[in-house]
């Protein structure tokens, strides 16, 4: 017997979403990435060329970058790329120490053999692509989104266990927010700092399950990140630009 098919009115509304969906993490990458930069304006009749889609897939794409705060629109006067601030970072990076280091608290309370055995593999991929950016100098653009995608992996692993579902859905926003400004503070580098030794010394702190020292270990990575932002020239944050470079 054959498997019965979807009809068309059900198909398309997928196909639709899947476009828009796939619009939307094209568009947050180049925001991310500085491609477009903080503060230039998103016209739809253009971007949908340079995305291949249509203008009401786009619509939905730039929606979804508005409810990250990425981007902002005015009214009638169109889409425009958030900008970034001094101001905005110190902001979001205060915030994130309050909540997250309270989700890692109770995340080593509560967290089982599961959550350990998942950090370990967590710091371990992480660890590999550590390595791999601190070989050489400059880094290519997929060893880079490699170390991103699993620095990411390991702070959400980090706080897992906390059974908080509204403190996870804060630091996930807080934690895209931070991403422009930790890439400028990362392949820029205006202050000195070992990130693989931070990581390592956050993992052993919370293996150990000292609840203490991880959070204040964890507060000052997530502040180290701040202090080299402070540190960038002016230019370079309203830019937003992030020329490839090592970790270490």
């Amino acid at each position: 017997m054959h498997s019965p098919t979807a009809p068309a009115s059900q198909t398309a509304p997928a196909a639709d979403a899947t476009l828009a969906q796939s619009a939307y993490m094209r568009l947050r990458s180049d925001i991310v990435e500085g491609h477009l930069a903080p503060g230039e304006k998103l016209r739809v009749e253009h971007l949908k060329d340079r995305y291949e889609v249509g203008a009401g897939t786009l619509r939905e794409a730039l929606a979804l970058l508005v409810a990250d705060a990425l981007v902002v629109q005015h009214g009638h006067r169109g889409f425009r790329v958030t900008p970034i601030s001094l101001a905005d970072f110190i902001d979001i990076t205060e915030t994130r120490v309050q909540l997250e280091t309270e989700a890692l608290r109770q995340s080593v309370a509560l967290g089982d053999d599961a959550w350990e055995a998942d950090l370990t593999s967590a710091f371990h991929l992480l660890t590999l692509a550590e390595e791999r950016l601190g070989k050489d100098g400059e880094q290519d653009v997929g060893q880079f989104a490699q170390w991103e995608t699993r620095n990411r992996a390991f702070h959400e692993v980090l706080i897992r266990a906390c059974p908080s579902r509204w403190l996870h859905h804060f630091l996930a926003i807080l934690y895209r927010q931070s991403e422009r400004y930790r890439r400028l503070s990362i392949t820029h580098r205006p202050v000195p700092r070992d990130v693989h030794e931070e990581h390592q010394a956050i993992f052993d702190a919370c293996l150990a399950r000292d609840a203490d020292r991880a959070a204040t270990l964890l507060a000052a990575h997530i502040r180290k990140t701040l202090e080299a932002v402070r540190e960038l020239p002016d230019a370079v944050i309203n830019a937003g630009t992030v020329p490839l470079a090592a970790v270490r």
